[in-house]
Order: C-alpha cells, then structure tokens, then sequence
C-alpha cells in the first residue's frame, strides 16, 4: 500500500534554521547546555514545530551530527596508506570537536564530552540508536569502497576482508576517545593506519 502522506510538506528552512541554531549552541556550550527551547527562539520558531520533528534533546543532537557530517568525503589518489591516513584524521578532527565543545580554548579535559552523551543517546531512545547506525553506514561506505579499489588494483592482500580494517581503523580513534582519553591527531592516524597495513599491502 502505498504511504500517502497528508498535511503541508515539511518546511527545510524551518530546518535549516533550527538545526544552525542548534549546532552553534552545542559547539558552544556542548550537550549539558543545549536547550531545545533556546534553540526555538533562537531559530524564531514554536516550541510545537521543533518538538514536531525532534522531540527529545536527544534527537535534535543527532540531527546536529548528521548535518555536519553531511559533507564528508574521502579522496582516492591511488595512494592507500595517505587516503586512509587523511580519512582517519578527519574523523580524529571531528572526534576532537565534539569532545571539546562547550570547553574553553586550550582546557585540557581527556573525557569524551558530547561523543559519550551521543552513545548514551543512542541506548535511551531505539530509534537513535537506528538513526546512528544509518549515519555511519553511509560514512563508512565511502572508506570501504576505497579500501575495495585498492584491493582490486593490487595494492592489498586479494584476502583483505575491508570492513575488518575499517573497524581496526576507527574503532581505535573511538576507543582513545570513549576509553581511554588519549589525544587523536594526525600523528596518531599515520601510525594507526601503518600498522594496520602492516601484512595487508601487495
């Protein structure tokens, strides 16, 4: 049966407005100072209409990552080790600004920040937790298929298994960052990325 939706369509300037709003507000403050409500004056829309489309702070959170991460890329020069070594830094980059937002310039602070708060969204509300998984399917597809090409023009193992070495990549940026505490930075991609080719290069 086909889904017949009814009513006005959906306002994406509302959107846009609300969600610049909200993103300014958490890079500033970070999760604890978010306000839904603050959100709404600042965008100069009701409480109801944000509350319509992101009805937890939560939510409004995810839709903020979603958004800044709307322009992600991965260039492929034919190099394997610089592509995958510039990936991983830019998801290091990101990392670090979720993890400092709402902090002042220069405070040193190993926790998690946002990116923890993000986690635990994702265990609060099932539909987040999907919403999240969605995300990252869509960003890790573009390393995946990087990863394949390199695969198929000789430069890996023709038995490399390329979601095993994404995992191995970015499980350990998100392990510094949720775990450990540990600084995730240019430096540590390039020796991330080395010893994970370790064995895997043609």
């Amino acid at each position: 049966m086909a889904d017949v939706r009814r009513g006005r369509p959906r306002d994406t300037e509302v959107d846009e407005r609300v969600l610049r709003a909200a993103t300014d507000m958490l890079l500033e403050r970070g999760y604890g100072g978010l306000s839904t409500e603050e959100v709404a004056e600042r965008a100069g829309v009701a409480k109801t209409t944000l509350y319509r489309r992101w009805p937890t702070k939560d939510h409004l959170a995810i839709a903020v990552i979603a958004r800044l991460q709307s322009d992600d890329a991965i260039t492929d020069t034919g190099d394997i080790r610089r592509d995958l070594t510039d990936y991983m830094e830019k998801i290091a980059d990101a990392l670090n600004r979720m993890r400092s937002a709402g902090r002042p310039p220069g405070h040193d602070d190993p926790s998690a920040g946002v990116v923890a708060e993000l986690v635990a969204a994702a265990a609060r509300h099932d539909d987040i937790g999907q919403m999240g998984r969605l995300l990252f399917t869509r960003r890790n597809a573009l390393a995946l298929d990087l990863i394949e090409r390199a695969r198929r023009r000789g430069a890996l193992r023709p038995e490399l298994d390329p979601g095993v070495l994404l995992d191995q990549l970015a499980g350990a940026l998100y392990y510094r960052v949720l775990i450990t505490g540990s600084p995730v930075n240019r430096a540590y991609a390039e020796t991330l990325v080395a010893a994970a080719l370790a064995g895997a290069e043609n």
